[in-house]
């Protein structure tokens, strides 16, 4: 793989760097934690008040569009932003934070989860809000969507379908496909050559199937592989059962320097905390919004429920799993020098279970990536077809996403996330900024809600009925074009 990274040119490098160091300073961090405190305590906690009613939203029927077809429902919806959140970064990621981190980073991937499972509210009832309709009869929308039509910056908007198009079809699908390669290079010796071959080919295949096989495939995938893989982490924390109250004594304590496994203190333990919790669960980075924009729902806020659900599945239960099965290994070392990404988890497994954890972790990332890949090219579909209704345009899209696939798998590990980690920051600076913009919007559509349920109605969305004035409305009340949803 080293041999392929040195085509990378320099400027190339030098730019990912540089852009790093800026983008992931205090202020960055400071964003996130601010952003996620403003719409904590403005939602009045919706991340916990409403926890039960997310699992009612998520069980929810699709709508019936005006061809006749059901639209994708919420929980299709659900599981396409899970396809882009499970993966590498609960996985590999994970394990990169505590190699680099310690065992505190962990702390403060759960604390981005609990303030930013508000966020991920606030940016998805935004999504739907804005939603518009698309030529297959069903919707589409997302950060760019919001941004050109609840605040009238059509050039702002215009960057982040830049930026997200580049960051998840382009950047994030290499991450993907450099860690299964890194896996299946591993566990059995496969060149990463044949790897990024296969991969891309069924990518080719997959993302040509249009949107409804992409909400098929995921909610088969994902689901499963993570639940399997949960039970998996909980057979291992009953055999090491005496070891789980030190355990998490140790992340408590390591979070705020009370203990030191590392030289990088909690400065270490914060960064890359934030970094890969924020890569995993994505809450704030403006990308789940685009999934939960396609959901024919009734109301915006039950998507920002779903979503707010789906921060939670992920970094509660599939990073800690992954977090604990680390912790617990033995062999754990920390420091730049030290082995991270798949080969800590796999050898986690290997010690845990014995030969079978690294062969079913081998198969578990493999889909975990591949669902992310398709997760993360539908991202890129949408804001493509913001930018441009051109469909010599989109047929090139589609070929570099197949192009890039295959150079994740054969370029190094280092390169690719740290080219991540830039432009996901990039993105969440951008998408952080506008959801804070239209926070009234968000709450008035929340308050909104509340009222219709405690009338004890089935809420249903109609701008003209809100307190606040709205323009740029295409899917919903007296505006919208599809008029099959009541």
């Amino acid at each position: 793989m080293n041999n392929f990274d040195n085509y990378i040119p320099d400027w190339f490098k030098s730019f990912v760097s540089v852009g790093n160091d800026l983008i992931w300073s205090q202020y960055l961090i400071g964003l996130l934690i601010t952003a996620g405190i403003f719409f904590t305590i403005g939602s009045r906690f919706v991340q916990i008040r409403w926890f039960p009613e997310m699992f009612r939203a998520l069980g929810e029927k699709p709508e019936t569009l005006d061809n006749g077809k059901k639209g994708i429902s919420p929980f299709q919806a659900f599981a396409i932003s899970a396809g882009s959140r499970v993966g590498t970064g609960n996985i590999a990621g994970v394990a990169t934070a505590i190699v680099l981190g310690g065992p505190g980073a962990v702390f403060w991937m759960w604390l981005i989860a609990m303030i930013g499972a508000a966020s991920a509210f606030i940016e998805a009832t935004l999504a739907q809000v804005y939603k518009v309709p698309d030529k297959e009869g069903g919707f589409r929308g997302g950060p760019a969507y919001y941004i050109t039509k609840g605040l009238n910056q059509k050039w702002l908007g215009v960057v982040f379908a830049v930026l997200i198009t580049v960051t998840f079809a382009f950047v994030f699908n290499t991450v993907q496909s450099n860690t299964i390669a890194e896996s299946l290079n591993t566990q059995y010796s496969i060149s990463p050559i044949v790897t990024g071959l296969v991969l891309a080919v069924l990518t080719a295949v997959i993302i040509f199937g249009g949107v409804r096989s992409i909400a098929k495939l995921s909610s088969v995938i994902v689901p499963v592989m993570a639940l399997i893989y949960i039970g998996i982490v909980l057979v291992i924390l009953v055999i090491n059962y005496d070891q789980i109250i030190p355990m998490l004594g140790t992340i408590v304590k390591s979070a705020f320097g009370l203990e030191q496994v590392t030289g990088g203190a909690v400065g270490a333990a914060i960064l890359q905390g934030v970094k890969r919790g924020l890569f995993s669960n994505e809450a704030g980075m403006g990308s789940a919004p685009n999934a939960a924009a396609t959901a024919a729902a009734p109301h915006p806020v039950k998507q920002g429920l779903i979503q707010s659900l789906g921060v939670f599945f992920d970094t509660m239960l599939v990073c800690t799993s992954t977090a604990i099965m680390i912790l617990l290994y033995s062999g754990l070392r920390f420091g730049e020098k030290a082995p991270q990404g798949v080969e800590v988890t796999q050898s986690a497994l290997n010690e845990h279970l014995g030969s079978g954890g690294g062969i079913f972790l081998t198969v578990a990332i493999t889909l975990f990536a591949f669902s992310s890949l398709v997760g993360n090219y539908y991202y890129g579909q949408s804001n493509i077809e913001f930018l441009s209704k051109n469909k010599p345009l989109m047929f090139v899209f589609r070929c570099l996403v197949v192009v890039l696939v295959f150079i994740g798998a054969v370029v190094k590990t280092e390169t690719v996330w740290s080219t991540a980690d830039l432009f996901m920051g990039l993105m969440a600076v951008v998408n952080l900024v506008s959801i804070i913009g239209l926070s009234n919007i968000a709450f008035a559509v929340m308050k909104d809600y509340r009222l219709q349920r405690k009338q004890g109605k089935k809420p249903i969305f109609r701008p003209e009925e809100l307190e606040i004035n709205l323009f740029g409305i295409e899917s919903w009340g007296m505006n919208k074009k599809n008029k099959s949803l009541y």
